[in-house]
């Protein structure tokens, strides 16, 4: 059983209770979570919203969720990717490559940083986009075997599994909470509501 189906399938103890000073001592080292835990803890610190698939039915079933909720139906959708386009046809969704009217953006990802809870994405996915040029809204589809402990860890997957045709634009989305009023704190970030489509395939 994967520990994404013990967190979100079972009613297991608090974090906070498992990690207490009380039973492990002051001075013992902290309990080093596994990387799809840190992922999930940093990711919804963030402000993410987070939907776990054990298949792709579960997908289609959030994604026609993430519509009917946010009104989406039959709303133009940004989506660079003819193979997401093709996954998704039978919804009832108008794509566009043109972020003229587009409710949301519909994307893929290369990484999922479970250090700091974000998201690694290039040309690939965003092309020579700005992420201040995209929709506010984003729906991500990801998978398991995506999850990598650090940045670094995610660049060095990008060159190995790129050689020598390695992307441009190679950026982290972090935070997902659109701000009204930017304060200084986020001032030059990009702030997006995001959804992320975790599929298991491991």
């Amino acid at each position: 059983m994967s520990l994404f189906k013990k967190i979100f399938g079972s009613k297991s103890k608090p974090l906070q209770d498992m990690n207490s000073a009380d039973e492990r001592g002051k001075y013992m080292p902290q309990i080093e979570l596994p990387i799809d835990e840190r992922f999930t803890i940093n990711f919804r610190k963030n402000g993410g919203k987070f939907l776990y698939c054990d298949s792709f039915t579960d997908v289609y079933d959030s994604l026609e969720n993430i519509l009917i909720e946010n009104n989406w139906e039959t709303k133009e959708v940004l989506c660079f990717d003819d193979k997401l386009q093709e996954q998704f046809d039978n919804f009832d969704m108008k794509f566009s490559r043109i972020n003229m009217n587009a409710s949301f953006y519909l994307a893929s990802c290369e990484y999922l940083i479970a250090d700091n809870g974000s998201i690694l994405v290039c040309s690939n996915q965003i092309k020579e986009k700005k992420l201040n040029d995209l929709p506010d809204n984003f729906v991500i589809l990801a998978t398991t075997s995506q999850l990598v402990t650090t940045i670094g860890e995610g660049l060095r997957g990008i060159k190995n599994k790129y050689k020598s045709n390695i992307p441009s634009n190679i950026t982290t989305i972090k935070h997902f909470q659109v701000q009204e009023e930017k304060d200084f704190l986020s001032y030059g970030s990009s702030s997006k509501n995001l959804y992320l489509l975790l599929l298991e395939d491991l």
